[in-house]
């Protein structure tokens, strides 16, 4: 009994000695940093998540750190502050090419991506009592619409100027946004996030709220203005109680890394990611999008060498343009 407890021990220690070999660590950090967003948006809950996943599987002491989002998201990465930033697509490209409002005038060319996320969605939320049932209705009102620089900061108040609506921004987090939607110190909580926002959801149980995103006459409008998104509708059931299709609009997501990321750490980080989506699943139900086959929904981005190699073991192409 004792020597076969022996050889089995010694086995074990033979194959993690194996799988430590075949792994080329050269290069990686001892800790990582996840770029994510303010409490109680969907960034948060995916970039903690990810971040305790690869710290568990591939022994690094990996942490998320609140952030104002995608646009300082880009810049953390691009200056090597962060590791690994989550960001929506429009706003990385406004910092890819020198336009970001955080940065204007640097081109954030040394980020590359490594793996899609989700598709963000912009949805209102507002109390039922207060009337409000579209964007139209917002003329008036004090609107948040999460920190600024955030996805939501730097969309809704563009969609709500191209609208001619005359509502009032309120830059805040989405955990303090609900809060104050609650004591009614805004009327109206603006936001984007992966579906269901964590937010929005404690707030139907709390509240009697009503949720939308664009009629019909506001969805051509601003589909019409702003090409970095496309048409969504935030399905019947997504949130307990609200039994109702939203029509709205939605962007992709993509985490990224900078272009210095070792190739082993990118091509392990990915392939950790793309190969796990049940665990990625128990982090956050919107990682239901988090599969190799969304890597063609980046159009302009750079995919890490690492990310690169990885992809197209698994017969993804990914065109020369798209190769960094």
């Amino acid at each position: 009994m004792r020597f076969t407890k022996i050889a089995a021990l010694a086995a074990s220690a033979v194959m993690a000695a194996g799988l430590a070999t075949a792994q080329d660590r050269t290069g990686w950090p001892s800790d990582l940093t996840v770029g994510t967003a303010s409490q109680g948006g969907t960034y948060f809950v995916y970039g903690n998540g990810l971040a305790s996943f690869i710290g568990e599987e591939l022994g690094l002491n990996a942490s998320g750190e609140v952030t104002g989002g995608p646009v300082q998201n880009m810049t953390l990465v691009q200056t090597g502050d962060h590791n690994i930033g989550l960001v929506t697509m429009g706003p990385a490209y406004e910092a890819w090419t020198g336009v970001s409002e955080l940065a204007p005038g640097l081109e954030h060319k040394d980020v590359r991506a490594l793996f899609p996320m989700y598709k963000t969605a912009f949805q209102v939320i507002a109390l039922e009592g207060s009337g409000i049932k579209s964007v139209s209705d917002l003329g008036g009102k004090r609107v948040a619409v999460g920190p600024a620089g955030g996805t939501p900061g730097t969309y809704w108040p563009r969609f709500i100027e191209t609208l001619g609506v005359d509502a009032t921004p309120s830059f805040t987090g989405a955990a303090d946004a609900a809060s104050q939607l609650k004591d009614g110190l805004v009327d109206a909580f603006a936001f984007a996030a992966g579906m269901p926002i964590p937010a929005f959801s404690q707030l139907t149980a709390e509240a009697k709220v009503v949720m939308f995103g664009f009629n019909e006459q506001e969805l051509a409008t601003v589909l019409e203005n702003h090409p970095s998104v496309s048409p969504f509708v935030i399905e019947s059931g997504v949130y307990s109680g609200h039994d109702y299709d939203q029509p709205t609009v939605a962007m992709w997501n993509f985490a990224v890394a900078h272009a210095d990321m070792p190739e082993s750490l990118a091509y392990e980080i990915t392939k950790l990611v793309m190969e796990n989506n049940d665990r990625m699943l128990q982090i956050h139900s919107a990682a239901s999008e988090t599969v190799p086959e969304n890597a063609v929904n980046n159009g302009f981005l750079p995919f890490h060498p690492g990310a690169v190699r990885y992809y197209e073991e698994k017969g993804i192409a990914i065109p020369d343009e798209l190769k960094g």
